[in-house]
Order: C-alpha cells, then sequence, then structure tokens
C-alpha cells in the first residue's frame, strides 16, 4: 500500500510553486461556486466582478499562507512571489486566452496582490511553530 501511495502521490516541495498552486485550486473552487451562484440566479451580473476580486484575494491569501509554512522562514519574500507569479498567470491568460490589452490598470493590480499574498505569507511562517 505505501508503494502505490508514494508513487501516485505528487508533492511539490518548492514553496512558490506550491503556493501558486493551492492558489489556483482556490481560484478554480471560487470561480464554480460563483458560476453557480451566479446559474441559479442568486446573483446579478454586475454584481459578479466585487466577488471575483473577493475570490482572488482569498486565492491569493490562502496561496501565500501556503508558501510561507512550507518555507517555514522569509513568509513576506515567499508570499510577494507567489502573488506577484500569480497576477502576472493571470494576465498572460487573459491576454492569451480573451485577447485582452494589457493596460496600466491591469499592472496595477499586481502590487495589491503581492501585498495579499505576502500577509498569507507571514502568516504561513507563524503558523508553521
Amino acid at each position: 500500500m505505501h508503494i502505490i501511495r508514494r508513487l501516485f502521490s505528487l508533492r511539490i516541495t518548492h514553496p512558490t510553486l506550491s503556493g501558486l498552486w493551492y492558489a489556483f485550486f482556490w481560484m478554480m473552487f471560487g470561480a464554480l461556486i460563483l458560476s453557480l451562484l451566479l446559474h441559479a440566479s442568486l446573483m446579478e451580473e454586475e454584481q459578479l466582478s466585487l466577488y471575483t476580486y473577493i475570490v482572488h484575494s482569498i486565492a491569493l491569501l490562502f496561496g501565500g499562507l501556503v508558501s510561507g509554512k512550507r518555507s517555514g522562514k522569509k513568509g513576506l519574500y515567499q508570499g510577494a512571489f507567489t502573488g506577484l507569479f500569480y497576477s502576472i498567470l493571470l494576465l498572460l491568460i487573459s491576454f492569451l486566452a480573451l485577447d485582452h490589452s494589457i493596460g496600466l490598470a491591469d499592472l496595477v493590480l499586481i502590487l495589491p496582490a503581492s501585498l495579499i499574498a505576502s500577509a498569507g505569507g507571514v502568516l504561513g511562517v507563524n503558523l508553521r511553530k
């Protein structure tokens, strides 16, 4: 049984990559919940942008938390890199998939993403102790 568990287990050991993995997982989970709420007509489309920012903030916080917890030190640094890579990947996806031009307003969102994830990284380092 242990052999099967070792063969099929995937553990990302790098703190930033594991934080990105968890951030994207929580973003996908939040997007699923938002789409179900939108489908059930419990929410209007005008409210969707606010809830999207909330989902991204929660995903960044959890991603920074995981990266800080995995690193054990320098949580601010690990969380900031997680937020930076998360936001750059989202900008690239929106640029390539949706044919959305990247403007200054999009680039300004990198800073709050890094700040939220770095706060999660600080919390993650402190949760480890």
